[in-house]
């Protein structure tokens, strides 16, 4: 990397994580004046407002493809995890009712915890804390029940930068059976040259964002969650090679 490049992305992660601060502060205050009542406002407004400055400070710009019908109602948006980028996409999007799942430890980053708190996001406990991890998706499952709010979260769980779709964890599909509703697949494809992988060095490039078509849970169980969950990663999988036979490939070359 180039001295200038260098002091290019310092510049482009200092303008971030302020824009970051001021807009968690902006959403605490919303919250506050409403009596928590602004969910969606911090979410759709200043949420998404501040994702498209930060993309926009990096050079990054969004297009979106649907594959399929359009949703309406609730839904289970899944998401292929391969960059640090990846929420401020999401947020970019604007998805209407929407929730989120992060990390517990993104509170490392004060600002970045808070904005995700006050957009209502449900922090989820390491792995190595199993128990921890069932009350938390049982907190949310309870939570959508009652709001009909639609939910996003990544069935990998973190970001895999080897080129390929990593394993699905259980609890995205659990949720989805237990409250029934479709699992709407996004793929985000983020040029290589682009990717700031589990880094913050993201440089200019054109991200395409890709809404696949609802897989239906209605008649889900249980008893058929692995099953259920490599169907949906299936998807991921023959997407991915498509876009590879295409020679738009969406994710660096695994080593």
């Amino acid at each position: 990397m180039s001295r200038s490049t260098g002091a290019r992305t310092a510049l482009n992660i200092a303008v971030s994580s302020g824009l970051v601060t001021l807009t968690a502060l902006a959403m605490l205050v919303a919250r506050a004046v409403t009596f928590g009542r602004a969910r969606r406002f911090c979410a759709e407004v200043l949420g998404a407002w501040m994702s498209r400055a930060i993309l926009r400070q990096f050079g990054v710009t969004l297009v979106l493809h649907e594959h399929g019908p359009r949703t309406t109602g609730p839904c289970v948006y899944t998401f292929n995890h391969t960059s640090t980028l990846d929420m401020f996409i999401l947020l970019a999007l604007r998805l209407p009712r929407t929730r989120y799942f992060m990390k517990r430890r993104s509170w490392v980053f004060p600002s970045f915890g808070l904005a995700a708190w006050m957009v209502g996001t449900f922090f989820t406990p390491p792995q190595r804390l199993p128990r921890a991890r069932v009350r938390c998706f049982q907190a949310a499952t309870a939570k959508l029940q009652r709001t009909g709010d639609s939910v996003l979260l990544s069935p990998e769980g973190t970001r895999v930068t080897t080129g390929k779709i990593g394993p699905f964890n259980k609890g995205t599909f659990h949720l989805a059976t237990e409250i029934q509703a479709p699992i709407v697949p996004l793929f985000i494809q983020i040029p290589p040259e682009g990717n700031p992988g589990k880094g913050l060095a993201a440089h200019p490039c054109t991200v395409h964002v890709h809404v696949l078509p609802p897989v239906p849970t209605t008649g889900w169980r249980l008893e058929d969650l692995e099953r259920n969950k490599e169907h949906v990663r299936q998807r991921y999988v023959d997407f991915l090679a498509h876009l590879n036979a295409e020679g738009t490939p969406s994710l660096p070359t695994a080593a």
